[in-house]
């Protein structure tokens, strides 16, 4: 018993000794000011973090000098004080940051007169206000500033901030990010894969590195994020911070170490953040990273000495009332997210997109997408966020008082610079035809020597294939090579509308899909220029070109291998005993796969690409069942004049049951047509049965027309797919997969929603209204011929449609229909599927 007392006694003295009594003070001006976990891992203390600022101190808690908590770090000036600022422990229990001769209060914790007794800095990093009976009346895990640690549970009542950013967890379980609790420019969608709606939400930051959901109704804590270091061994402290710049990141930091690294960023493109070059500033890329600048020479930075602050102009637009135009931005567009969106969009060719915010006294500035939607936006004066870049497919614009004012570009002020003298253009002209006729040299002689036929060579050239092939560029293959790693094109895999498909073993081992291509009769330059197109989009949800093969007639392209094949194997199989079906998970899944797909080729491209022929064939699985559209951009290669692609009509591209009612009608094809096509697949994953479909369960309808009826009757049950188990399914997602079909399938292509939008609202991000009738479905789309009310539809669509471009950046030759004469087959076999069994 007495050495039980002892033990008992010593446990007392030292969480006493721990613990801070009321009249402890921490002080700016005293470095050695400071208290301490009881593992000396996290201390309480004044920290110099501006380092432009030496008279500038945070009382912070910190892991190797890097903080964790700010006292005050929520206020407008983030808990900054000078050298004559003291942290108190009043004896009334509240903890104060005070500052300055006179002791202006900055900050309190507010546990005042509430029986406050002690306070303690525990192992974990959370400093907690306790009363006589250890009672936890406040702590700093229960108030955030701008980081999670791990052991640290946020909720959706808790918010990081940081300057005007925000950072919340939505009551659906989504991760969102805020600009002055207003735009919303970044909300990942997490409620779609957890089946179930949650209760009261929760993040923790798992010390291993994996960000997790928590809630009553999940069985297993939901792993949302994971950072590039998970589950590596060491003393490290993983932890969630939102930065000045808007960005929600993890870092590591290994205990001793004083640094930290980026393992996770919610936004890779920083120029994405809202508001991150101030208002009127304009986001771009130098060596560096992400830069600010002004729109032109009419503007002025607000700051001089932070190019972050924004810009103004250098003569009012009150100033000019008559003389007011638009300053022409290239390759450039306006930040436009909710609640902005339904708001500020408009359907507006360039022109009109222009001229129409001219002479609207609200817009200052507006922008005209290029990337197949037809869509403009307008910026109203509240606040203008601008991101450039060589990749953006759009034009803006910014209301000014004339006349526009260009920035000097880059180059122009590199030569200015240099004693102000000038090179000389035929200097610049010799550097660089001498430069590009050295590479061509030394690129040829590399081919000639890598890939002559002799077999001596052949190790030689398959490891020069290999290393291009590493570099990411597309690998150019012999005739004789392709022929070697196919068996002599032996081993067939499939056969669509632009050729047949093998099975192929390249040099590294690795296995591939080789396509040999029919019909295709353009030259060599444009065709590898369309191959370059078509290699340089890379997007997880889209099938890799590894590389090409173009040898007098013979035309072949190799894509990676996909081995679970295509999706019509699983969707339309008679037979499911060999274990092809999809559970519900997985076509969900699948289908906002594909979505985002889709919405890369059309909207992320630096040149919108239309795919023409979204089917299910067309969309292949890999052994995970991840969705990856194949055969995009491989519309243009096709010539129009082949017989083989006349089924139909020489003005249509694509694959009868798929086809977007404009195809038939000789309107113009943009990236709604396939917005279309993707709505009757999606109408297939949820059903399990061809769009397309007659049969006595339908009355002898199409199968759309019939599924639309029994959703108008609410009767979902009927479209679903009999051989899902109901218990596994999500109807919340159901019904909005079946609502997004409809609203995809919209005869009107104006009605029909972008594919970003319909990512959003397949993540739940965006609420889904009730779709109208479908009228497309109602008509018969085996010939050329569109019933009455359509024909007359068609015609009022088509007098107010916008001529198409000659200069239209899209990488689809459908533009006009005159020139877009592609297969309209029946539903065909998958290309680069399955390795046979």
């Amino acid at each position: 018993m007495k050495a039980l007392f002892f033990i008992f006694t010593i446990i007392i003295i030292t969480v006493e000794a721990a613990d801070i009594l009321p009249g402890a003070t921490l002080l700016a001006s005293d470095p050695n000011s400071k208290w301490s976990s009881p593992n000396n891992a996290f201390t309480l203390s004044f920290l110099q973090l501006d380092r432009t600022n030496q008279n500038t101190y945070f009382a912070s808690i910190s892991y190797n000098s890097i903080p964790i908590w700010t006292a005050g770090g929520s206020t407008v000036n983030g808990g900054a004080v000078d050298s004559s600022a003291a942290l108190r422990f009043l004896s009334n229990g509240d903890l104060v940051l005070t500052n300055g001769p006179s002791g202006t209060v900055v900050w309190s914790s507010r546990t005042a007169n509430l029986g406050v007794s002690s306070a303690s800095l525990d192992e974990n990093g959370n400093l907690v206000l306790k009363n006589g009976t250890f009672l936890n009346i406040w702590s700093t895990f229960d108030n955030p500033t701008d980081t999670i640690v791990p052991s640290q549970n946020f909720t959706k009542d808790h918010v990081l901030t940081s300057g005007l950013y925000s950072f919340r967890l939505r009551n659906n379980g989504n991760l969102s990010l805020f600009w002055n609790d207003s735009i919303v420019y970044y909300n990942s969608g997490l409620n779609s894969s957890a089946n179930v709606n949650l209760t009261s939400p929760s993040l923790r930051m798992q010390p291993i590195g994996i960000l997790s959901l928590f809630d009553p109704s999940l069985s297993s804590p939901l792993n949302v994020v994971y950072s590039s270091d998970y589950a590596d061994e060491g003393n490290i402290l993983r932890f969630l911070k939102l930065d000045s710049d808007g960005n929600l990141r993890i870092y590591s930091s290994t205990q001793g170490s004083g640094t930290q690294n980026v393992r996770w960023a919610a936004l890779t493109d920083q120029c994405q953040v809202f508001g991150y070059c101030g208002n009127f500033g304009v986001c771009s890329y130098n060596e560096t990273g992400p830069s600010c600048g002004c729109p032109s020479m009419n503007f002025d930075f607000n700051d001089p000495n932070d190019s972050r602050n924004g810009c103004k102009r250098k003569v009012d637009l009150s100033n000019c009332p008559s003389n007011s135009t638009m300053l022409q931005l290239d390759n450039a567009k306006f930040l436009t997210y909710p609640p902005e969106l339904s708001e500020q969009i408009f359907s507006a060719g360039i022109s009109a997109c222009r001229f129409n915010c001219l002479v609207n006294g609200a817009c200052v500035a507006s922008t005209s997408l290029a990337d197949g939607t037809g869509m403009c936006y307008f910026k109203q004066p509240n606040f203008v966020s601008g991101y450039q870049a060589p990749t953006l497919p759009s034009t803006s614009f910014v209301k000014i008082c004339g006349p526009a004012l260009p920035n000097p570009s880059a180059v122009s002020e590199t030569v200015q610079k240099k004693n102000g003298g000038r090179v000389p253009g035929w200097v610049v002209a010799l550097v660089v035809v001498a430069s590009l006729l050295g590479l061509m040299l030394l690129e040829g002689g590399l081919w000639w020597w890598c890939f002559r036929n002799s077999s001596k060579f052949a190790s030689l050239s398959s490891q020069y294939a290999l290393l291009e092939y590493a570099s990411g560029a597309p690998v150019q293959f012999t005739y004789k090579e392709l022929q070697r790693t196919t068996k002599g094109f032996k081993e067939k895999l499939g056969a669509g509308g632009f050729g047949t498909v093998y099975r192929a073993v390249l040099a590294n081992k690795t296995v591939a899909a080789v396509k040999q291509l029919e019909g295709i009769e353009q030259g060599e330059k444009q065709f590898r220029m369309e191959v370059a197109t078509i290699s340089s989009t890379h997007h997880l949800n889209l099938v890799r070109l590894i590389g090409f093969c173009s040898e007098g007639r013979h035309r072949l392209l190799v894509y990676e291998f996909m081995k679970n094949g295509s999706l019509d194997k699983f969707l339309f199989a008679e037979d499911h005993s060999s274990g092809k079906l999809l559970n519900w998970e997985h076509r969900y899944n699948i289908a906002l796969g594909t979505a985002r797909g889709i919405t890369y080729l059309h909207e992320e491209c630096r040149d919108c690409i239309v795919h023409c022929d979204i089917k299910p064939e067309n969309i292949l699985l890999e052994e995970n069942y991840t969705a990856k559209v194949s055969d995009f951009g491989l519309a243009k290669l096709v010539n129009p004049k082949d017989h083989r692609h006349r089924t139909l009509t020489s003005h249509v591209r694509g694959t009868r049951g798929y086809l977007a009612p404009e195809w038939l009608a000789n309107l113009p094809i943009t990236s709604k047509s396939d917005v279309y096509s993707y709505g009757m697949v999606l109408l297939e994953i949820v059903s399990g049965k061809r769009n397309f479909e007659v049969s006595e369960e339908t009355s002898r309808k199409k199968y759309s027309s019939w599924a639309f009826e029994e959703f108008e009757r609410g009767n979902t049950e009927a479209i679903l797919d009999k051989k899902l188990s109901k218990q596994e399914m999500d109807m919340e997602q159901v019904m909005r997969a079946i609502q997004v079909s409809f609203w995809c399938i919209q005869e009107q292509p104006s009605q029909r929603p972008t594919m970003g939008k319909v990512v959003q609202m397949l993540e739940g991000v965006t609420e889904i209204d009730r779709p109208p009738a479908p009228r497309a479905t109602e008509g018969s789309f085996t010939g050329t011929s569109l019933n009455a009310s359509s024909t007359s539809a068609f015609s009022t669509f088509a007098a107010s449609a916008p001529a198409p471009s000659s200069s239209s950046s899209f990488q689809t030759a459908g533009f006009q229909s005159s020139a877009s004469a592609k297969n309209v087959d029946k539903p065909s076999s998958s290309l680069l599927h399955s390795e046979t069994k």
